[in-house]
């Protein structure tokens, strides 16, 4: 519980050191960023562009205004004494680089060990979505997930693998299309017993 109340605790604390823009200033710095780009912003194409774009960053990054606890918070006891693991693979998902700006496209793979309760399945989903939906290393998302499985399900492990491709990479940079980054996280059982790490590998491969 303590550790559930000092993520609340952090996330307050973050929202309340950033002060947000208007609309209006925001849709102000888009058409900056057009006149910067060397188009004109008053032409017919562009006009509606800085209130589209604002409103698509609203979407884009929506996971600074969801919370993790309010996501996995449900569970459910009765699992009729199940106790393997639990994998949701290939969750697709959609992010942005935190240094450049630019798509992050990958899929999850989460999987946990329960004890005495489960938490539903699209819930695992929603959890990536509010993660991904802020910019982000792939680094961090892969942490952060597996921290808030770990933390607020109390689970007697955690397993997270994330493959994604970086358009950092591939449309700027040094313009490598085509590769793909992968990182793992594991807590509990999953990070003490390394068949566990092994169990979990080839259920994302081979299911």
């Amino acid at each position: 519980m303590d550790a559930i109340l000092t993520l609340r605790d952090n996330s307050a604390r973050q929202a309340k050191a950033i002060a947000r823009p208007t609309q209006q200033e925001a849709e102000a710095a888009v058409r900056t960023l057009l006149l910067w780009a060397g188009d004109d912003p008053d032409r017919e194409g562009l006009l509606e562009t800085p209130k589209r774009v604002v409103k698509s960053y609203k979407e884009l990054f929506s996971g600074y205004g969801e919370s993790p606890e309010d996501v996995l918070g449900t569970t459910f006891e009765e699992v009729s004494g199940f106790n393997d693991p639990v994998l949701v693979k290939d969750i697709p998902f959609y992010s942005h680089c935190e240094h450049h700006m630019v798509p992050i496209i990958g899929k999850a793979h989460i999987a946990y060990l329960p004890d005495g309760k489960v938490v539903g399945l699209s819930k695992i989903g929603r959890l990536v979505d509010i993660f991904g939906r802020r910019l982000q290393t792939q680094e961090s998302i892969t942490a952060q997930i597996a921290d808030a499985m770990d933390t607020i399900l109390r689970p007697r492990g955690v397993a997270v693998m994330i493959e994604a491709d970086h358009m950092c990479m591939s449309m700027r940079g040094i313009r490598k299309q085509g590769s793909t980054t992968i990182t793992t996280t594991f807590k509990g059982t999953f990070q003490e017993d390394v068949n566990e790490q092994v169990r979990f590998m080839t259920m994302v491969r081979h299911t």
